[in-house]
């Protein structure tokens, strides 16, 4: 495939993505009924309104599916902290193609019920921090990774 169709499939696909903080929780290996490989998959309860308000602070849980080799290996070194109830991971976040999905509730009070959820695809892990503490930080990363290159071309030149 060349070059000028790769950019015009690339202009032909639009994106909807959110950016945010929010806490990790639930990061679980997922295994599909109908493949034998299964997926990385998480829960961020994602923050937004007004900090400085009594309960101003309102959250919007999303189920992501974790894509991107990044992202994958960031949340999987969170996984311990964020499976620990003890454990708050807090992270900068990038999700995706995010959609509501249906199901049923087998089990409780709402057995038999039918429920929502918000899906998506976790993109990008900008930095993490656990219990106040920043474990991960992909934009010193990145900064650090520019620079190294910048100064590699630089040399050559």
């Amino acid at each position: 495939m060349s070059t000028t169709q790769n950019a015009a499939q690339a202009n032909n696909y639009i994106n909807l993505t959110t950016e945010g903080i929010g806490y990790l929780s639930r990061v679980r290996v997922v295994m599909p009924k109908r493949s034998k490989e299964g997926f990385l998959a998480c829960t961020v309860n994602a923050m937004h309104g007004n900090k400085d308000d009594k309960d101003g602070i309102q959250y919007v849980k999303f189920d992501c599916r974790v894509s991107g080799a990044k992202a994958i290996e960031v949340v999987n070194k969170l996984m311990e902290a964020a499976n620990n109830k003890n454990d708050k991971v807090l992270v900068s976040f990038k999700i995706g193609d995010y959609y509501i999905d249906t199901f049923q509730y087998t089990e409780g009070e709402k057995a038999g019920q039918t429920g929502t959820v918000l899906k998506g695809r976790l993109l990008r892990v900008s930095w993490a921090k656990v219990n106040g503490e920043k474990v991960y930080d992909g934009i010193a990363e990145a900064k650090a990774k520019a620079e190294a290159e910048a100064a590699e071309a630089n040399a050559q030149a």
